[in-house]
């Protein structure tokens, strides 16, 4: 993607975390990606796409956008508000492993980035927007809307958040699915430090309910690499165990172990349709955006 080296910087999350307030960070985020999109060679792949749709042969030709024509040389017809809209769940984990940042930012700074910048670019979209924030439970829930003003209370909502405690990510995702009761999408931001075999089957609800489901596993770069070097002693953020190792020892143990969980939701996600992206906070926040706007595309 050509994006312009200005809207790059504000996608870089070290740089984006640096901005005042959430609601400044979102738009800032969402602003620079579409002015990368639009400059990039991915024509006609924008923020368009919700209210636009390419000419079929049949269409009424009252409802082909001669604005559009004039600009692209293509022919595009309007859709209409049943066709574009949707109800999008985020589910954030505020658990206390979120709290881990080898580089100043935190895996949650980063995750709440992302959710907010989400949030922005759905109600672009003109979208139903929803928030859910647990740890071992939901501790927070915004239920989903297209509403004037919910965007605000959203970002509010995701600015006051604190990390909790536990991880328990199938609980919450359990209770969010059974009270689903329109066609959507849910979109999960966790490290996913669980047991996989919950979380796959807490999102496989999801999918019986006729929802589509993007995961982003968000982890911090020293939990891919585990660079460490000298003995030190490792603490548990969430139950305060601690373990002293000598990271030689152990780092190959680790980082296959590592790969193995991550090779595991590839697959088992794939498998059944479920989008899975491992992001770290290194990442450029335009990569999960591009994401949901492509899983969204494909799916509605």
């Amino acid at each position: 993607m050509a994006t312009s080296g200005r809207a790059r910087q504000f996608l870089d999350p070290a740089v984006v975390a640096r901005l005042a307030t959430l609601e400044l960070r979102a738009r800032t985020v969402v602003e620079g990606f579409l002015t990368g999109l639009h400059r990039s060679p991915y024509k006609g792949f924008s923020i368009e796409f919700a209210e636009y749709r390419q000419y079929i042969p049949g269409d009424d030709l009252s409802t082909i956008d001669w604005k559009v024509f004039a600009r692209s040389d293509r022919h595009y017809v309007k859709k209409y508000e049943a066709e574009t809209n949707l109800d999008c769940h985020v589910m954030l984990d505020v658990s206390r492993s979120m709290g881990y940042g080898s580089r100043g930012l935190t895996k949650f700074d980063y995750a709440q980035c992302l959710a907010a910048s989400l949030a922005y670019l759905m109600n672009r979209q003109r979208d139903g927007i929803g928030l859910t924030a647990f740890d071992e439970g939901i501790v927070g829930m915004l239920p989903a809307s297209a509403r004037g003003g919910h965007l605000r209370a959203v970002l509010l909502t995701l600015e006051r958040l604190k990390l909790g405690s536990l991880t328990n990510v199938s609980k919450p995702m359990h209770q969010l699915a059974s009270s689903i009761t329109k066609r959507g999408m849910v979109v999960l931001i966790s490290d996913l430090l669980d047991e996989p075999e919950r979380v796959i089957e807490g999102l496989k609800h999801f999918q019986f309910k006729g929802t589509e489901v993007v995961v982003f596993h968000i982890l911090d770069p020293h939990e891919l690499e585990f660079p460490f070097e000298r003995a030190t002693r490792f603490e548990d953020m969430e139950s305060g165990a601690e373990v002293l190792a000598v990271p030689a020892k152990v780092r190959a143990h680790y980082v296959d172990a590592m790969r193995a969980l991550i090779d595991r939701y590839k697959r088992e996600l794939g498998v059944v349709g479920i989008d899975y992206h491992l992001l770290t906070t290194a990442d450029p926040l335009e990569v999960g955006l591009m994401e949901y706007l492509s899983t969204r595309a494909r799916a509605f």
